[in-house]
């Protein structure tokens, strides 16, 4: 397949996690380290299919998503209230912003509208304010916010949508091989996201 370039799409859709937002890989497992627990506790406790699908669809939110997990790591934990001290120290974990990656998106938006597209909770709004990223997308799209997931096709014509986009005319970049591949059966460009070298070779194009 012939690689996208900024002359093929007019809008770029951009994962959030793993891309834009990267996250310590020691953030979770130093949490079970510190609470005695195997490591991949806390992951398998919050990130179950059974579990993570409701938060990322707004069936529920994101405070009833990490009640949920502190009640599924009572046993392991010892207690209920230290399970919710230990929820309470990974709900405080924020990620940070790469910041090679938000230039190559200030970048993209001199050309042609950004679009933010995010499997995330009711909490994304937050986040990116805290962050400091309001105001850096022509839209966001949060999956919980419209009942759809990626690799979902739905999400993709949505985000389309928001800027008024065909969907041939958008890029769509994720750091997850499946969710590309969902974006180009909808006729978008698909770039499979591993580093900022990956966006600043479209860019250039």
């Amino acid at each position: 397949m012939t690689a996208p370039t900024f002359r093929s799409f007019d809008a770029l859709l951009c994962d959030f996690d793993g891309v834009l937002r990267l996250w310590d890989p020691q953030g979770m497992p130093g949490l079970d380290r510190a609470y005695d627990l195997p490591e991949g506790t806390l992951a398998a406790a919050a990130f179950g299919p059974e579990r993570l699908l409701p938060a990322v669809t707004g069936k529920c939110t994101d405070e009833q998503w990490r009640a949920s997990v502190a009640r599924e790591l009572a046993r392991p934990c010892g207690s209920l209230e230290r399970a919710r001290q230990l929820a309470a120290e990974w709900s405080a974990l924020t990620g940070e912003v790469d910041a090679a990656v938000l230039e190559l998106l200030a970048e993209a938006r001199r050309r042609g509208p950004v679009v933010l597209v995010s499997n995330a909770t009711t909490r994304l709004e937050s986040d990116l304010e805290l962050l400091g990223l309001t105001g850096v997308f022509d839209a966001v799209v949060s999956s919980a916010r419209i009942g759809m997931a990626k690799p979902e096709s739905g999400i993709y014509r949505y985000a389309a949508k928001a800027v008024d986009m065909p969907l041939g005319r958008c890029l769509f970049v994720d750091d997850a091989a499946a969710n590309v591949e969902a974006a180009r059966t909808q006729g978008m460009a698909g770039v499979h996201y591993r580093s900022p070298a990956d966006l600043r070779a479209v860019l250039a194009g």
